[in-house]
Parts: C-alpha cells; structure tokens; sequence
C-alpha cells in the first residue's frame, strides 16, 4: 500500500469516527507513529540497496570518467598486490594526484578476483606506500572508497590487518600533503577508514558510511538477522544522517534515480568538488594541513550531555 493510500484510508476512518460521534485521535496519533517509522525504515533501507547496485560505478569508472593518463601501481613491497585495492597516479585538469581506491567486481568473476572489495593487510599497505610516494612528490592524494570491511579471514589476521588499518589511521593524519576522501558506495567499519582519513570526506548522495553492517548488527545486537532494516535506521549511516554527526564535509549529488542512472553526470560532480578543494587545500601549509586534519579526525565521536 502506498503512502498516498494509507492517508486516504486513514482520512477514511477519521470521516467515519466523526460522523459516529467517535473520538480516536489517540489511536489515529498511534498509527501515525508507526507509519512515519515504517517511512523511515524504508528509505533508509532503499540508500542501502542503492549503495549496494550492481550497476552501481567503481572506483576504476571514476578514475576513467574524471583522470587522465592513469597508471596503475602495484604491490606493497612486504608481501604482495592486492586486487581489491588498486592505486596510481593520473591527472586532473593538468594536475598530477595520486589516486588510491577499493575496488569491487561487477560479476562472480570479478568478485572474486577483488575479493568482493575487501582488502588485505598487503591492500592498505600498498595504499600507504602510494600516499607517502605523494607526499614526497608533493601530489594530492585522492581517495575513493566502496567496501563492506577490510578481509577478516584467518590469512588476513596472520599478516596484521589491524596493524595496518592502524598504521594507516595515524600516518594518513599526518601526511603533509592534500587529501580527500570520498564514499562511493559502502564506507564499512575499519576497511573504510584504513583510507578515509583526510583534509576533506565526502560522501555520494545514496552512499552509506557505518562502524558495522546492518545485518552483522541485526545479528550482534538484535539477535535477530532478519532485522537488517531496524539496525540500518538505528545506525545512522545515510550520507544525511552522518554530515548531520559532522563526521563528514558535504554531500556529492547524484542523479534522480542513483548514480548508475548516469556515471558521467556524477563523476562530473565529483570532479567538480575536488577541484575545488584542491584550489583551496594546495593553497595552505602543509604543517597546517596536518593540524587541522588531525583536530579533525580527533573531533569525530564526542558529545556533550
């Protein structure tokens, strides 16, 4: 039943209970409630699904559509390369940047080849070794970002995931030279901020960005995996929802029905914001990049009562 439907059914009732000489509008008040949740719950649900489109653009879409002359480089020197996070340097209207992202596959092929997007410790240590190439040579580093998590297998546990989400999380704070971020797709848990850290966070309009997905919360804190749609609500984690917790610095529209619907038009917007910051952000000095970044990242998470 559509909303239009359910306000003329309950419209409905309301004539009826009036003419009766009724009063419900403690019930109607009641219904109302559940349906405004219910409302929220969905559309909530449905920028999941749209973050999740197989159709939706990669990392290697954007990188084609905004960049010129990619090169793609490969490996992090320790133990090997890791498909699932790919990095390079390219151009952005004459401007040379490093370019680092994670990168999903569109078929089972693909998929697996990428590893689904979820990156080994070898992947955030390729990102690293890319991001203080950059700095050396003075190029901003950009950073796309479309994953469930970082690989949580026995062999990704062995070689130190965690150290590397770690070591990335306090030397991509201190990089003196630009960086900006921006959420794709899934921005999940640790795997998101091994190379989410920046002067600059964005997010695509139908991106979502959480500590945890919604069914690995529906499973852990609901008990009940069904209810993947209740912990999406609850954990905030709409491009909205999360520039509203200041964790982020702006939303990046996307077409009508999602980027899918036009790659182009969206890259363009995307091009057009990071532009714009690197006008701003290769301007400052770079000690003053690493103060504010870090004040940044620090501010993230607190509250007052």
């Amino acid at each position: 039943m559509s909303n239009t439907d359910q306000t003329n059914l309950l419209n409905n009732l309301k004539d009826i209970a009036q003419k009766a000489g009724l009063d419900i509008s403690e019930e109607l008040a009641k219904i109302n409630a559940k349906l405004e949740s219910s409302t929220a719950l969905s559309k909530t649900w449905e920028r999941v699904e749209l973050a999740r489109h197989s159709d939706r653009p990669r990392t290697l879409d954007y990188i084609n559509l905004i960049f010129d002359n990619f090169t793609e480089l490969h490996g992090d020197r320790f133990f090997g390369d890791d498909p699932a996070m790919i990095g390079g340097i390219g151009f952005i209207d004459g401007r040379p940047v490093t370019v680092i992202g994670t990168q999903k596959g569109r078929n089972l092929r693909e998929t697996i080849d990428r590893n689904g997007g979820m990156a080994n410790p070898e992947g955030y240590r390729k990102a690293m070794r890319l991001a203080k190439q950059a700095e050396k040579f003075k190029r901003p580093i950009i950073t796309f970002i479309d994953t469930q998590g970082a690989y949580p297998g026995l062999g990704a546990e062995e070689r130190g995931i965690g150290e590397a989400i770690a070591f990335n999380l306090r030397e991509f704070s201190r990089l003196k030279t630009p960086v900006i971020c921006i959420i794709i797709g899934e921005g999940g848990s640790g795997g998101a901020l091994g190379i989410g850290v920046g002067d600059k966070i964005y997010m695509l309009e139908n991106a979502i960005f959480s500590v945890i997905s919604p069914e690995g919360c529906a499973s852990i804190l609901l008990r009940d995996s069904s209810r993947a749609k209740d912990a999406a609500a609850m954990l905030k984690i709409t491009s909205q929802e999360v520039l509203d917790l200041k964790v982020i610095n702006g939303i990046i529209p996307e077409p009508e029905k999602g980027a899918h619907t036009n790659p182009q038009k969206t890259a363009d917007a995307i091009k057009e914001q990071i532009l714009k910051d690197l006008d701003d952000l290769t301007k400052r000095d770079p000690a003053v990049l690493v103060k504010y970044r870090s004040k940044k990242i620090r501010s993230i998470g607190k509250y007052s009562e």
